[in-house]
């Protein structure tokens, strides 16, 4: 800094320094005011438009939430053709899925159109709905991994029944849920073939998570695949 220029405290404390500095402040701004309207305008925008997609959200996520509220006792109810298509004046879960899919509510209406569809055996379509279904919760996110394991297990693509398998085990890891999983990862690579990514599939249970109920049948094929392999 050059030895006769003001900064800091000095600014504030002479009155002098403090206005040549506004007076740069206004020939900087008079300079460049287009620049800083459009810039302005640009951030004003941004935060309208924020607020005003977490409001649409809310007022989507109200809507789904009530229009599903009869859908979802159905599929409780095992009324798998009512929960998906509606009855009456009541939107049924698919409906719910398709309009209101950026909320909350119409995305959890993904995971049971793809459940119940699961439960009729059409596969393809329980894949679609559970691939766009997100959370970022414990249980559910990984349960939707498993589903479409299931249901590419079912339809004899072993391959991709691995691959997601593999990431219903490795998301968020706990020991309720993930052995399951790994059960089921392992299944996939038998049926693929794969005795050693069985094995390590199943020894994953044994060595990690050894209170699970899944242990003994983990032990149980861990063993059988080394016999058959010769370990």
């Amino acid at each position: 800094m050059a030895k006769n220029e003001k900064s800091g405290i000095e600014i504030i404390e002479s009155a002098e320094a403090l206005q040549k500095e506004l007076g740069k402040a206004e020939s900087f701004f008079e300079k460049n005011k287009n620049i800083v309207f459009i810039v302005g305008g640009v951030i004003l925008a941004v935060v309208a438009a924020v607020f005003g997609y977490k409001y649409f959200v809310g007022q989507q996520n109200k809507e789904a939430q009530a229009a599903m509220y009869d859908s979802v006792y159905y599929f409780e109810s095992d009324s798998l053709d009512l929960a998906l298509q509606g009855t009456g004046g009541n939107a049924g879960l698919i409906e719910v899925a398709d309009n209101y899919g950026s909320s909350p509510a119409g995305n959890l209406a993904k995971f049971y159109v793809g459940v119940a569809y699961m439960k009729q055996g059409k596969f393809d379509d329980a894949i679609s709905y559970l691939k766009d279904f997100s959370s970022g919760d414990l249980v559910i996110q990984g349960k939707a991994y498993a589903l479409i394991g299931d249901a590419y297990l079912e339809k004899g693509e072993a391959s991709e029944a691995i691959s997601y398998y593999q990431k219903a085990a490795d998301y968020k890891s706990n020991k309720e849920m993930t052995p399951s999983y790994l059960m089921k990862l392992g299944t996939a690579y038998e049926v693929a073939g794969d005795k050693e990514g069985a094995i390590k599939a199943y020894s994953k249970i044994v060595d990690m998570y050894p209170n699970s109920t899944d242990y003994l049948a983990a032990v149980k094929y861990k063993s059988m695949l080394e016999a058959q392999a010769g370990n």
